[in-house]
């Protein structure tokens, strides 16, 4: 198993952090993992993205061309990475954040109101968790059980009160995947 994902949106959106909790939970599970973001100058607003690999085999290059999983949160990133999923690939995106709607045929896309979700969930900031539950129902990845613990792991201690809001987002996300 190798699963090569781009997570991509604008900075606050949490795409950095939904990497880094795939990336730990992978190691949870114990899988071979890498974890590489990318982001402009501003952290908050700008552009950011982060790539990760989950393989059972050790990984040669965290380069990428092309992806078999692209979480889009945005119009430039859709813009930018819908042509470099892998044929038969899963694009998973957030319509409330995209003009123009992906057009491939050869590849499953998924929308998921992740945004939706969060404001019927009462909290914004789980906004990233619903889309990693959306990433875990369609593609099968990980146990729920490894993304808690690497939610455990990437949460700083003094906000693991926060948790529970989180799974509940998960679990939602998972929902929103038919």
């Amino acid at each position: 198993m190798k699963e090569e994902i781009i997570i991509a949106g604008f900075g606050g959106q949490g795409v950095l952090s939904m990497g880094k909790i795939l990336a730990y939970a992978g190691l949870m599970d114990n899988l071979e993992v890498t974890w590489m973001p990318a982001y402009g100058p501003e952290q908050r607003g700008g552009t950011a993205n982060v790539t990760v690999i989950l393989s059972d085999q050790p990984i040669s290059s965290p380069v990428l061309n092309s992806y078999d999983t692209a979480v889009l949160l945005n119009q430039q990133s859709l813009d930018k990475f819908e042509s470099k999923v892998r044929p038969g690939g899963t694009l998973i995106y957030d319509p409330s954040g995209i003009h123009h709607q992906p057009e491939r045929k050869d590849i499953t896309i998924i929308p998921v109101d992740a945004l939706d979700a969060t404001l019927e969930l009462g909290n914004s900031k789980a906004y990233n968790m619903v889309l990693l539950g959306a990433l875990l129902k369609a593609r099968n990845l990980l146990s729920t059980d490894a993304v808690i613990r690497g939610l455990k792991k990437t949460l700083p201690e003094r906000h693991h009160h926060l948790i529970p809001i989180n799974e509940k987002a998960i679990e939602k996300g998972r929902e929103l995947v038919g």
